[in-house]
Protein backbone atom coordinates (compact mmCIF):
# COMPACT_ATOMS: atom_id res chain seq x y z
CA UNK A 1 0.00 0.00 0.00
CA UNK A 2 1.74 3.08 -1.36
CA UNK A 3 1.58 5.67 1.99
CA UNK A 4 3.66 8.42 0.43
CA UNK A 5 5.24 10.09 -3.16
CA UNK A 6 8.51 11.30 -3.04
CA UNK A 7 9.40 13.91 -5.77
CA UNK A 8 13.27 15.78 -7.25
CA UNK A 9 12.91 19.25 -7.53
CA UNK A 10 14.31 20.41 -10.51
CA UNK A 11 13.21 18.79 -13.97
CA UNK A 12 10.70 17.23 -12.05
CA UNK A 13 8.50 20.01 -10.35
CA UNK A 14 9.96 22.81 -12.01
CA UNK A 15 12.28 23.40 -15.01
CA UNK A 16 15.01 25.35 -16.20
CA UNK A 17 14.92 24.95 -19.66
CA UNK A 18 12.81 26.58 -22.41
CA UNK A 19 13.52 24.42 -25.48
CA UNK A 20 16.94 23.97 -25.42
CA UNK A 21 17.74 27.30 -23.75
CA UNK A 22 17.85 27.93 -20.65
CA UNK A 23 15.26 30.24 -19.34
CA UNK A 24 17.71 32.15 -17.08
CA UNK A 25 21.53 32.67 -17.07
CA UNK A 26 24.08 34.91 -15.14
CA UNK A 27 27.57 35.53 -15.60
CA UNK A 28 30.91 34.70 -13.87
CA UNK A 29 33.40 36.84 -15.96
CA UNK A 30 33.42 39.71 -13.38
CA UNK A 31 35.20 36.89 -11.47
CA UNK A 32 38.22 37.27 -14.41
CA UNK A 33 38.76 33.45 -14.59
CA UNK A 34 38.86 31.69 -18.22
CA UNK A 35 35.31 30.22 -18.41
CA UNK A 36 36.61 26.79 -18.99
CA UNK A 37 38.87 26.88 -15.84
CA UNK A 38 35.61 27.86 -13.90
CA UNK A 39 33.52 25.27 -15.13
CA UNK A 40 35.86 22.56 -14.05
CA UNK A 41 36.50 24.13 -10.99
CA UNK A 42 32.70 24.65 -10.40
CA UNK A 43 32.27 20.91 -11.21
CA UNK A 44 34.72 19.57 -9.30
CA UNK A 45 32.97 21.41 -6.16
CA UNK A 46 29.63 19.42 -6.89
CA UNK A 47 29.63 17.21 -4.11
CA UNK A 48 30.85 19.62 -1.67
CA UNK A 49 27.90 21.94 -2.65
CA UNK A 50 25.58 19.33 -2.82
CA UNK A 51 26.28 17.97 0.67
CA UNK A 52 26.57 21.01 2.91
CA UNK A 53 30.29 21.37 2.69
CA UNK A 54 30.15 24.51 1.16
CA UNK A 55 27.70 26.29 3.21
CA UNK A 56 26.98 29.08 1.15
CA UNK A 57 27.54 30.06 -2.62
CA UNK A 58 29.82 32.72 -1.96
CA UNK A 59 32.13 30.44 -0.31
CA UNK A 60 32.19 28.58 -3.33
CA UNK A 61 33.85 31.16 -5.50
CA UNK A 62 36.32 31.99 -3.03
CA UNK A 63 37.85 29.10 -2.35
CA UNK A 64 37.60 28.43 -6.45
CA UNK A 65 39.51 32.35 -6.67
CA UNK A 66 42.18 30.92 -3.98
CA UNK A 67 42.50 27.92 -5.93
CA UNK A 68 43.40 30.07 -9.25
CA UNK A 69 46.21 32.32 -7.10
CA UNK A 70 43.46 35.06 -7.95
CA UNK A 71 42.85 38.20 -4.83
CA UNK A 72 39.39 37.50 -3.34
CA UNK A 73 37.16 40.60 -3.97
CA UNK A 74 34.15 40.19 -1.32
CA UNK A 75 32.16 42.69 -3.06
CA UNK A 76 32.55 40.80 -6.43
CA UNK A 77 31.64 37.82 -5.24
CA UNK A 78 28.33 39.08 -3.74
CA UNK A 79 27.42 40.51 -6.83
CA UNK A 80 27.76 37.44 -8.62
CA UNK A 81 26.66 35.57 -5.74
CA UNK A 82 23.09 38.15 -6.46
CA UNK A 83 22.95 37.60 -10.39
CA UNK A 84 23.04 33.47 -9.46
CA UNK A 85 20.15 34.16 -6.74
CA UNK A 86 18.09 36.01 -9.57
CA UNK A 87 18.49 33.49 -12.05
CA UNK A 88 17.60 30.73 -9.95
CA UNK A 89 14.47 32.38 -8.70
CA UNK A 90 13.01 31.97 -12.33
CA UNK A 91 12.11 28.42 -13.13
CA UNK A 92 9.97 28.59 -9.75
CA UNK A 93 7.95 31.74 -11.51
CA UNK A 94 6.11 28.98 -13.93
CA UNK A 95 4.75 25.85 -12.46
CA UNK A 96 3.28 23.38 -14.53
CA UNK A 97 -0.23 23.23 -13.99
CA UNK A 98 -0.67 19.35 -14.44
CA UNK A 99 2.19 19.17 -11.85
CA UNK A 100 -0.22 21.33 -9.51
CA UNK A 101 -3.16 19.12 -10.40
CA UNK A 102 -0.61 15.52 -9.56
CA UNK A 103 0.02 17.18 -5.73
CA UNK A 104 -3.59 18.18 -5.49
CA UNK A 105 -5.11 14.83 -6.53
CA UNK A 106 -2.28 13.20 -4.45
CA UNK A 107 -3.45 14.94 -1.37
CA UNK A 108 -7.20 14.55 -1.92
CA UNK A 109 -5.91 10.96 -2.09
CA UNK A 110 -5.01 11.02 1.91
CA UNK A 111 -1.15 10.51 0.47
CA UNK A 112 1.89 12.51 1.91
CA UNK A 113 3.95 14.25 -0.10
CA UNK A 114 8.03 14.86 0.41
CA UNK A 115 10.28 16.24 -1.82
CA UNK A 116 14.40 15.14 -1.69
CA UNK A 117 16.08 17.81 -3.77
CA UNK A 118 20.20 17.64 -4.13
CA UNK A 119 20.69 21.31 -3.99
CA UNK A 120 23.03 24.38 -2.65
CA UNK A 121 21.29 27.14 -0.43
CA UNK A 122 20.74 29.36 -3.03
CA UNK A 123 19.16 27.17 -5.41
CA UNK A 124 16.15 26.98 -3.35
CA UNK A 125 16.02 30.47 -1.82
CA UNK A 126 12.40 30.75 -3.93
CA UNK A 127 10.78 27.51 -2.85
CA UNK A 128 8.94 28.78 0.15
CA UNK A 129 7.33 31.51 -1.47
CA UNK A 130 6.67 29.13 -4.76
CA UNK A 131 2.91 27.49 -6.14
CA UNK A 132 4.24 24.27 -4.89
CA UNK A 133 5.28 24.37 -1.42
CA UNK A 134 2.11 24.30 0.61
CA UNK A 135 1.59 20.70 -1.52
CA UNK A 136 4.04 19.21 0.57
CA UNK A 137 4.79 17.92 4.26
CA UNK A 138 8.03 17.85 4.51
CA UNK A 139 11.27 18.93 2.29
CA UNK A 140 14.61 17.32 2.53
CA UNK A 141 17.42 19.72 0.89
CA UNK A 142 20.52 17.92 0.84
CA UNK A 143 22.71 20.82 1.97
CA UNK A 144 20.89 20.75 5.34
CA UNK A 145 20.75 16.93 6.05
CA UNK A 146 24.44 17.05 4.88
CA UNK A 147 23.85 13.83 2.33
CA UNK A 148 23.12 13.69 -1.41
CA UNK A 149 21.52 11.58 -3.85
CA UNK A 150 22.22 8.60 -4.43
CA UNK A 151 23.77 8.39 -0.60
CA UNK A 152 21.28 5.74 0.78
CA UNK A 153 21.35 8.44 3.72
CA UNK A 154 18.92 10.84 2.64
CA UNK A 155 16.11 8.96 1.73
CA UNK A 156 16.50 7.30 5.00
CA UNK A 157 15.88 10.71 6.43
CA UNK A 158 13.14 11.69 4.43
CA UNK A 159 10.93 8.61 5.24
CA UNK A 160 11.65 8.69 8.20
CA UNK A 161 10.38 12.24 8.56
CA UNK A 162 7.18 11.63 6.72
CA UNK A 163 6.59 8.25 8.71
CA UNK A 164 6.39 5.75 6.16
CA UNK A 165 9.30 3.01 5.31
CA UNK A 166 10.59 2.78 1.70
CA UNK A 167 8.54 -0.18 0.67
CA UNK A 168 5.26 2.31 1.00
CA UNK A 169 6.65 4.77 -1.01
CA UNK A 170 7.08 6.14 -4.65
CA UNK A 171 10.44 8.42 -5.64
CA UNK A 172 9.68 10.40 -9.14
CA UNK A 173 12.94 11.64 -10.60
CA UNK A 174 14.19 13.20 -13.94
CA UNK A 175 17.01 10.27 -13.13
CA UNK A 176 19.93 13.02 -12.56
CA UNK A 177 22.74 12.03 -9.47
CA UNK A 178 21.55 8.49 -10.32
CA UNK A 179 18.51 9.28 -7.94
CA UNK A 180 16.71 6.51 -9.10
CA UNK A 181 18.92 3.66 -8.65
CA UNK A 182 19.83 4.95 -5.02
CA UNK A 183 15.76 5.51 -4.10
CA UNK A 184 15.29 1.33 -5.61
CA UNK A 185 18.48 0.60 -3.45
CA UNK A 186 16.59 1.83 -0.60
CA UNK A 187 13.40 0.02 -0.64
CA UNK A 188 11.19 3.18 -2.99
CA UNK A 189 9.54 2.54 -5.71
CA UNK A 190 11.26 4.85 -8.35
CA UNK A 191 9.73 6.56 -11.62
CA UNK A 192 11.13 8.14 -14.90
CA UNK A 193 9.63 11.51 -14.44
CA UNK A 194 10.65 12.32 -18.34
CA UNK A 195 7.60 15.14 -19.49
CA UNK A 196 10.45 18.05 -19.38
CA UNK A 197 13.48 15.62 -20.46
CA UNK A 198 14.24 15.73 -24.74
CA UNK A 199 13.77 12.05 -25.91
CA UNK A 200 17.43 11.80 -26.69
CA UNK A 201 18.30 12.39 -22.72
CA UNK A 202 15.29 10.32 -21.33
CA UNK A 203 16.41 7.29 -23.47
CA UNK A 204 19.41 6.53 -21.78
CA UNK A 205 17.61 5.19 -18.29
CA UNK A 206 15.44 2.42 -19.19
CA UNK A 207 14.75 0.14 -16.34
CA UNK A 208 12.34 2.43 -14.59
CA UNK A 209 8.84 3.11 -15.63
CA UNK A 210 8.86 6.28 -17.47
CA UNK A 211 5.94 9.15 -16.63
CA UNK A 212 5.32 10.96 -20.07
CA UNK A 213 3.23 13.59 -18.06
CA UNK A 214 2.45 14.17 -14.27
CA UNK A 215 -1.21 12.82 -14.40
CA UNK A 216 0.43 9.33 -15.96
CA UNK A 217 1.08 8.57 -12.20
CA UNK A 218 -2.53 8.21 -11.39
CA UNK A 219 -3.58 5.65 -13.88
CA UNK A 220 -1.46 3.34 -11.95
CA UNK A 221 -2.20 0.98 -9.76
CA UNK A 222 0.61 1.87 -7.43
CA UNK A 223 -0.63 5.23 -6.39
CA UNK A 224 -4.42 4.36 -6.09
Amino acid sequence: MIRAVFFDLYETLITEWDGDQRKSVYSTEPLGLDRKIYKAEWNRRRELRMNGTFPDHQSVLRDILSAQGRTVDSDLIESVHQERVRAKKVPFEEINPEIQELLQQLKERGLKVGLISNCAPEEVMAWSSCELANYFDEVVFSYEVKYAKPTPQIYKIAVELLEVIPQDSIFIGDGGANELVGAAKAGMTAFHATWFLPDTISDRIREFPKLKKPLDLLTNKLAR
